[in-house]
């Protein structure tokens, strides 16, 4: 399936400066990196895209589905930039709960959901209420919660932060077996996920796209001279500068 922003134009309030204008994205196939300052407007891009607020101009369509349809969000999975805890409820339950809203029934959600915990290596942590869990494993559950019901769609606003580099490590390796199965985008503002496994990039400047292409076509905006380390963090300097002037 693939998901589509069409000139899409948003505002939080109607008499405050548009956050988005007149965006434009196709979703590729893969893993896409979406990267951009604080302020960019990658949050905003990726509600649209989720369907949880609409466009004040502009359509999002996954197919035929726009995002008004309440079958949209069946087919696209979204982890806020904030994962809230659920006191009463376990991580299983938590992940579960989630499942069933999408449209799942009850004994499918609570399976799937122990499958989902194990991908994120979750699952020693099922029985642990979510308001007990550290800042990283609430982070996973949510990453979890997103998986459950396999989505075609996943959208991940800022999923790393608060994992330790091994916890990163493993959520790049799901992430990368993920790709294969369905569409992703992963907003960020730390070049550092980049990493080698993403198969496009998207950089967001001030609510409009500098840059959307294969990881190829990104890096090589890196300038000859700069160490192989540093060709995602200079890429993406070249780009900002480029596109400020």
């Amino acid at each position: 399936m693939t998901l589509e922003l069409t000139e899409c134009t948003y505002s939080y309030r109607r008499w405050r400066p548009a956050v988005l204008q007149d965006l434009s994205y196709s979703l590729p196939s893969g893993l896409t990196i979406l990267l951009g300052p604080n302020g960019a407007g990658k949050t905003t891009m990726l509600k649209l895209a989720a369907g949880v607020v609409q466009p004040n101009n502009g359509e999002v369509k996954l197919d035929s589905l726009t995002s008004r349809d309440r079958r949209f969000r069946q087919h696209v999975a979204w982890m806020p930039q904030s994962v809230v805890a659920m006191p009463s409820l376990s991580s299983r339950e938590y992940v579960a709960y989630v499942g069933w809203l999408k449209g799942m029934s009850r004994q499918a959600a609570w399976e799937k959901a122990a499958q989902a915990l194990t991908r994120v290596e979750m699952l020693e942590h099922e029985d642990v209420k979510t308001s007990r869990l550290s800042g990283g494993q609430l982070r996973r559950v949510g990453v979890a919660a997103a998986l459950v019901h396999e989505a075609e769609i996943l959208l991940l606003d800022e999923p790393t932060a608060g994992m330790d580099p091994r916890q990163r490590r493993v959520f790049r390796d799901v992430l990368k077996e993920l790709s294969g199965e369905v569409g992703i985008l992963m907003s960020t503002h730390d070049v550092a996920d980049l990493a080698e496994e993403s198969d496009h990039v998207a950089v967001m400047q001030a609510g409009r796209l500098a840059f959307a292409g294969s990881t190829a076509d990104f890096l090589a905006h890196a300038p000859a001279e700069v160490a192989p380390g540093r060709m995602a963090e200079a890429a993406y300097t070249a780009l900002s500068e480029s596109y400020a002037l």
